[in-house]
């Protein structure tokens, strides 16, 4: 066997063996997957792409046993302080905008806390059962979050409905700023949060119209610290993120008479101001 054969196949095992550490695939069907898409990175997509691949080799013994490792002793659940130790071990920044794409992932019941059913059934779907196996998926969970516009809009609206304090019907300015400031940028950056221009200009539709810029986000928060109030309601959350897809960059094609909350009609008179002052 030449030496170029044989660095080549001692490549394909390494790819092989973080192939299966990372998805808990079989050894068999890791190869397979490598053998025909050629890059590990492109294997694992399409293992996850894969609506046939076979991902229930997840262990609910395993995943048990590390919710054991974390849970709150005197609690049925991970609370934050498990949160914080798992993150430690995740090598993850507790505020990382991917936790919450886990959150939706493993239905988290409220902020930094995990339910035992959720966080098996969750982990179980993805096909992980260990830690290493977890942080390839928190790698892929960010990409995706950042990049499918779909997805975002789940975890988005998922955002809104966990981080709630129980009882309210609205979340706090601040904590909906702060979920903002993590959304908003990834979602910009990565092309989930893509501009959609209006049908009636094909040029513009073709991608030629500029949308949402990372400073009208902080245009948003000074309007709505101007503005006064507490809380911000569903109804607002969910229809600022349609708002950021579709309003041009000069905030000139938004149509007041559609049924956008009140708080949107009067923060594009605030912004078209600004843009009239240059400021």
């Amino acid at each position: 066997m030449s030496s170029r054969s044989s660095r080549a196949r001692s490549d394909l095992e390494t790819s092989i063996s973080q192939f299966v550490s990372v998805t808990g695939a079989s050894t068999r069907d890791a190869r397979r997957y490598l053998e025909r898409h050629k890059r590990l990175d492109a294997a694992i997509d399409a293992f996850y792409n894969d609506p046939g691949a076979a991902r229930s080799g997840a262990s609910t013994t395993k995943l048990n046993a590390l919710f054991d490792q974390y849970k709150d002793p005197d609690a049925e659940e991970i609370t934050v302080d498990g949160t914080i130790r798992l993150c430690q071990d995740l090598c993850v920044d507790p505020e990382d905008v991917v936790l919450l794409a886990v959150a939706y992932e493993l239905r988290s019941p409220r902020m930094g806390e995990w339910s035992r059913k959720g966080w098996v059934d969750g982990w179980r779907a993805l096909g992980h059962d260990t830690l290493p196996a977890m942080q390839g998926a928190l790698a892929r969970l960010r990409e995706r979050l950042g990049a499918d516009p779909e997805y975002f809009q789940k975890v988005y609206n998922y955002t809104f409905d966990f981080s709630r304090q129980a009882g309210q019907r609205s979340l706090a300015l601040d904590m909906a700023q702060a979920f903002w400031a993590l959304l908003i940028p990834h979602g910009l950056a990565g092309g989930a949060l893509a501009h959609v221009a209006g049908d009636e200009d094909e040029d513009e539709a073709m991608g030629a119209e500029e949308g949402w810029k990372d400073e009208y986000t902080t245009w948003w928060f000074e309007f709505l610290t101007e503005k006064g109030g507490r809380g911000v309601s569903k109804d607002t959350w969910q229809m600022f993120l349609e708002f950021v897809r579709m309003i041009d960059a000069r905030f000139e094609k938004y149509d007041a008479e559609a049924a956008w909350p009140s708080t949107l009609d009067d923060f594009v008179e605030y912004a078209r101001a600004r843009l009239a002052s240059g400021a």
